[in-house]
């Protein structure tokens, strides 16, 4: 029986939990989604933190990898309550196991004097403004005082965007989207901008927004940021 693909799934995948038929339809699905790719990176440090949890501290291994064991064991306890359901809940309940166990060692710390410090490589960024400070923007000409940048990058998929922008007020609703060398047009990626704006006063930080498209760079001329109503407010040449 041929696996189903949903894009629930990346996050039970991210963990390792798809059932090896799941797991290999699911493989070649991430070939062709840049949407569930992207998604993927993402969840990449919450795989990272219920992995590195209980790590044995002091004597404390057979404890915290006992702990350890009951966390990442829980999505497979309840797979039995339907897995349509697991794959609904399965990111929330993994993000909540995260909290949760962080803020028990978190105290722990703090009650034996020890200070827990942020993790190693930790940023106060989101990962679409981590993204664009370690690439190489290319600025945009915008509309109406308002500005921007974007930077790409190559993906097997295709072409990761990230895009700043600013001076812009709401409410509006925006798209992103690539226009390839052929005048073909895909949306990358959409927002909405509430009425206090990003990058403007009172509300000074840019908006910084990420997404995928399957084609690769040298095949797109272009990233125009639209309204949902037809207006151009940013066009970058790439």
């Amino acid at each position: 029986m041929t696996a189903r693909v949903e894009h629930t799934d990346v996050g039970a995948y991210a963990l390792g939990l798809l059932e090896e038929e799941d797991r290999v339809a699911f493989s070649a699905h991430l070939r062709t989604c840049a949407v569930c790719a992207v998604e993927l990176r993402e969840l990449s440090g919450v795989a990272d933190a219920l992995g590195g949890i209980g790590r044995p501290r002091h004597g404390d291994a057979a404890s915290a990898g006992g702990e350890r064991a009951k966390v990442i064991d829980l999505p497979r306890h309840h797979r039995a309550t339907g897995r349509r359901a697991r794959r609904g809940t399965f990111v929330i309940g993994a993000a909540a196991a995260v909290t949760l166990f962080a803020g028990g060692v978190a105290a722990g710390a703090a009650l034996s004097g020890e200070d827990a410090g942020a993790p190693a490589g930790h940023s106060a960024h989101g990962p679409a403004e981590d993204a664009y400070r370690r690439g190489v923007p290319v600025a945009g000409t915008g509309t109406g005082g308002i500005t921007g940048g974007l930077v790409i990058e190559t993906k097997g998929w295709g072409t990761h965007a990230v895009l700043e922008l600013g001076g812009v007020t709401g409410p509006l609703e925006c798209e992103l989207i690539a226009v390839s060398l052929t005048g073909e047009r895909r949306v990358v990626t959409g927002w909405a901008v509430p009425e206090r704006g990003y990058g403007v006063p009172g509300s000074p930080d840019p908006l910084y927004v990420h997404g995928g498209v399957a084609w690769e760079p040298v095949g797109i001329t272009r990233f125009e940021v639209r309204t949902r109503d037809g207006d151009t407010l940013l066009t970058v040449a790439v």
